[in-house]
C-alpha cells in the first residue's frame, strides 16, 4: 500500500514520518527536480509512506513545489495522510479541501493538539471528522502520542474515497465544472472535479495534463465564458482569488463549528517573539547566542573533551600501535607510515570531534526549538537591503554545519536569480570542516579569547556575504527582490532523542570523512613528505610536498604565511577543509608530548594566524561544495566564478588584515 504524507510546512511532518517509519528506507530526488524524496516503510509493515514536500496549496509557486501536483497526476497512491497543525487549523484547511477534491481515501492526523491547548484552542476532532467525511486522529508527532492509533486507522480497509463536495463554488463555476466533465469523461482516471478546479485556478501542471486529453480551444472557451460571467460581480478579481474566497467561506464555517478559543490566553510564543524578533533586540540576542555556542564549543566543554581525546590518541593509542608494530617487527617505512602518517593525520582530525558535535548539538537545539525561523525573520530587513530576502538566510545558516546541504537548501527559494545568488554566497558561511583549523589556531594564539575570535570569523563570513549580495544583485544578477513569507513554528522544548538523532545526522559525515577521505589523504600526504627527488626518507624540507608548497608560497608571503608548509596545507584544503589539519599534523610531526599548537608559534605570529584563518574562511570552497554548486546551477561558468571570486576576496581581505596590522604595529 502506497500512502502519501502531505501537509503545510512546519506542521510536524518530519516528526510524524520518523515516528511512523523509524528510519528512511530510500532517500533520493524526485524525477526532474532537485527536491529530496523520502520513502519509508511503516513499522508495522503495512506499506510505504511517501513524504511529500510541505506546501500550502496544490497550485505551485515554484518548480520544486510542483512535485506534489506531479505526484498526484503521474504516480500511484492508495491513500492520503494529511497532517494538520491544530493551532493553525484555519490556514491548514485550505490544502485539506483541495486534497479531498482529489477523491482518494484520506485520513487526517491532527497534530500539535498540546500546542493548541496551551494557546487556549479546543478542537472537537470528532465533529471535524464528521464534517470532512474522513477519519481524524489527534496526535503529538514529536512524542509519538496517538501514532499507533493513526497506524491502526491507516491499515483498516474501511476508509472510503471522499465523495461529498464540501465546497460549493457558486452557480457559474459549478456549471463550468460540469462542462469540463463533458470534455474529460472517459479520458482520465483522476477526479474530474479536482482537475477542473485546479485548471480554473491556473495550476500549470494540471493545465498541461488536461490539455493533452481534451480540445484546448473548447476548454479555453469554458474558462473565457466563466470569467465573463464572473466579471459582472463587483468583487471579482481573478478566478484564483474567487476560488480561494469560496474555500475560505467553507473553512470559516468549519472552524466556527469545531474550534473554541479563549481570548484570555496570550500564547507564550507571542511573548517570546516580542523580544527575540524585536527590531532592536533581535540581532544582539542572535549574536549573544552564537557567542554562548562558541564558549561551549571552545572553552567550557569542547576544549577539555578534545584535550582528553588528544591525550588518549597521542598516549595509549599511539603507544598501542607502536607496541603492535614492534611485535610484528614492522619495517621502518611501515612504522613511519602508521605513526607519522595515519595516527598523526587522522588522529589530528579526530581530536576535534567533540567540538564538532557540541556545535551541531547546539545548532540542532536552536532548530528544534523553533528559533532558527525567527533568525530568518530578524535578518529579513538586512537581507532585503542587499537584494535577497530572509528565506535566503536559512540555507546560509545550514551552511554553518556544511556548505553542501546549505547550497541544496537554496532549492526552496522561488526566484531563479535569488536561488543562484544564495548558492554563490552560501560557501562563505563557516562550515564545521573549518572548525578544527580555528580550534587549532585560537588555542595556540588566542587562548584567552577563543570564543570571541571564532565568533568574529563567523560574523565576518556573514558580512562579506551581505556586501557581495548587494554588489552582485546590482550588477551581475539584477532583479526585484521577491516577497518574504515564512511560517513561524511554535516554540518547543526539544526532546533529547530527537536532538541526538539530528546531531548525529549532521556530525556523522565528519567522522565518516575522517575514516575514509582523510585516511586516504593522510597516506598520500605522508608519502609526498617521505619521498623527494633524492629518494625516500628524505628531510621534510627536501620532499616532494615541500617542492609543491614552495612553488606557490611566494603568493602568500604578503598576507603573512609565505611558507611551503602553509601553502601545502591550503592545497589539500581544497579537497576537504579538515585535510588542512591532517596535513599540518604530518608536516609538523614531533613525537611524544610536543604539541602542534606549541610548534605553530615558530611559523606564525598572532596576526598571521588570524590572516590565515580568514583566508581559510573565504578561499575556494572544498571539492564537494564545488561539485554541488555545479550540480545545482548546471553551469560551468557560475561554478568557475564561485571559485575565482572566493579566492580573490579571501586574498584581498587577508592582505588588508595583515598589512593593516603591520602598519599599526600589531604584527
Amino acid at each position: 500500500m502506497e500512502i502519501a504524507l502531505i501537509g503545510n510546512p512546519n506542521t510536524g511532518k518530519t516528526s510524524l514520518f520518523n515516528n511512523l517509519t523509524g528510519s528512511y528506507e530510500y532517500v533520493g530526488n524526485w524525477s526532474g527536480v532537485t527536491v529530496e524524496k523520502k520513502v519509508g516503510v511503516f513499522k508495522k509493515n503495512i506499506g510505504h509512506l511517501i513524504d511529500l514536500p510541505g506546501v500550502y496549496t496544490l497550485n505551485p509557486l515554484s518548480k520544486d513545489e510542483g512535485v506534489v501536483t506531479s505526484f498526484f497526476l503521474n504516480e500511484s497512491v492508495d491513500r492520503l495522510l494529511n497532517i494538520l497543525d491544530a493551532s493553525q487549523l484555519e490556514r491548514n484547511l485550505h490544502l485539506t479541501l483541495q486534497l479531498l477534491e482529489f477523491e482518494k481515501p484520506a485520513l487526517i492526523g491532527l497534530n500539535m493538539i498540546d500546542v493548541a491547548n496551551k494557546r487556549g484552542i479546543q478542537i472537537d476532532y470528532l465533529k471535524l471528522s464528521e464534517i470532512l467525511g474522513v477519519p481524524v486522529v489527534p496526535v503529538v508527532a514529536r512524542s509519538g502520542k496517538g501514532c499507533d492509533q493513526l497506524v491502526d486507522v491507516i491499515s483498516t480497509k474501511s476508509i472510503q474515497p471522499m465523495k461529498k463536495n464540501l465546497t460549493y463554488y457558486g452557480k457559474e463555476i459549478e456549471e463550468a465544472i460540469t462542462a469540463f466533465s463533458g470534455e474529460l469523461t472517459g479520458k482520465t482516471t483522476h477526479s474530474i472535479r479536482f482537475l477542473a478546479i485546479q485548471y480554473l485556478e491556473g495550476n500549470e501542471y494540471v493545465k498541461n495534463y488536461v490539455n493533452s486529453l481534451a480540445n484546448t480551444q473548447k476548454l479555453q472557451a469554458i474558462v473565457n465564458k466563466l470569467e465573463s460571467e464572473l466579471q459582472k460581480q463587483t468583487d471579482f478579481k481573478s478566478l484564483t482569488n474567487f476560488i480561494y474566497l469560496k474555500r475560505k467561506e467553507v473553512i470559516e464555517k468549519i472552524i466556527s463549528e469545531v474550534a473554541r478559543k479563549s481570548d484570555t490566553v496570550i500564547p507564550l510564543s507571542e511573548k517570546i517573539d516580542s523580544i527575540v524578533t524585536n527590531r532592536y533586540l533581535g540581532m544582539p540576542i542572535f549574536l549573544l547566542l552564537m557567542y554562548f555556542m562558541f564558549m561551549l564549543t571552545f572553552d567550557w566543554l569542547g576544549t577539555p573533551l578534545s584535550d582528553a581525546l588528544d591525550t588518549l590518541l597521542t598516549g595509549p593509542v599511539t603507544a598501542g600501535f607502536e607496541k603492535v608494530l614492534g611485535a610484528i617487527h614492522a619495517s621502518a617505512f611501515i612504522h613511519a607510515l602508521i605513526i607519522e602518517g595515519l595516527v598523526a593525520g587522522v588522529g589530528g582530525v579526530l581530536v576535534f570531534v567533540p567540538q564538532i558535535f557540541i556545535l551541531f548539538f547546539f545548532i540542532s537545539l536552536l532548530e528544534d526549538s523553533g528559533y532558527m525561523a525567527r533568525v530568518a525573520l530578524v535578518m529579513d530587513r538586512i537581507m532585503e537591503s542587499v537584494g535577497l530576502n530572509g528565506k535566503a538566510f536559512i540555507p546560509m545558516m545550514i551552511g554553518f554545519g556544511c556548505n553542501v546541504p546549505g547550497i541544496m537548501a537554496a532549492r526552496t527559494i522561488e526566484t531563479p536569480r535569488e536561488r543562484l545568488l544564495t548558492i554563490l554566497l552560501t560557501p562563505l558561511m563557516s562550515c564545521s570542516a573549518r572548525l578544527p583549523v580555528y580550534a587549532l589556531f585560537v588555542g595556540a594564539f588566542f587562548a584567552a579569547h577563543k570564543a570571541f575570535v571564532v565568533l568574529s570569523l563567523y560574523v565576518l563570513g556573514i558580512v562579506v556575504a551581505l556586501v557581495l549580495a548587494k554588489i552582485f544583485s546590482t550588477t551581475l544578477l539584477k532583479s526585484e527582490t521577491s516577497l518574504f513569507v515564512i511560517e513561524l513554528p511554535p516554540y518547543r522544548l526539544p526532546q533529547f532523542q530527537s536532538l541526538w538523532r539530528s546531531t548525529w545526522d549532521k556530525g556523522k559525515g565528519f567522522v565518516r570523512k575522517a575514516g575514509t577521505f582523510i585516511f586516504a589523504g593522510s597516506v598520500f600526504i605522508w608519502l609526498l613528505s617521505y619521498a623527494g627527488p633524492k629518494g625516500l626518507n628524505v628531510d621534510m624540507d627536501h620532499s616532494f610536498l615541500a617542492a609543491i608548497g614552495n612553488i606557490i608560497a611566494p603568493i602568500f608571503d604578503p598576507i603573512g604565511f609565505g611558507t611551503w608548509q602553509a601553502s601545502a596545507s591550503l592545497i589539500t584544503g581544497f579537497l576537504a577543509k579538515e585535510a588542512i589539519i591532517s596535513t599540518m599534523n604530518i608536516i609538523y610531526f614531533v613525537p611524544n608530548d610536543a604539541g602542534l599548537q606549541a610548534l605553530l608559534a615558530n611559523y606564525y605570529t598572532p596576526l598571521a594566524a588570524y590572516s590565515f584563518m580568514v583566508f581559510i574562511l573565504l578561499y575556494i570552497p572544498c571539492l564537494a561544495t564545488v561539485a554541488t554548486i555545479y550540480k545545482e546551477t548546471n553551469s560551468k561558468k557560475w561554478t568557475a566564478f564561485s571559485m575565482i571570486y572566493a579566492f580573490v576576496i579571501a586574498y584581498v581581505l587577508s592582505l588588508i588584515i595583515y598589512q593593516g596590522g603591520m602598519l599599526l604595529g600589531i604584527g
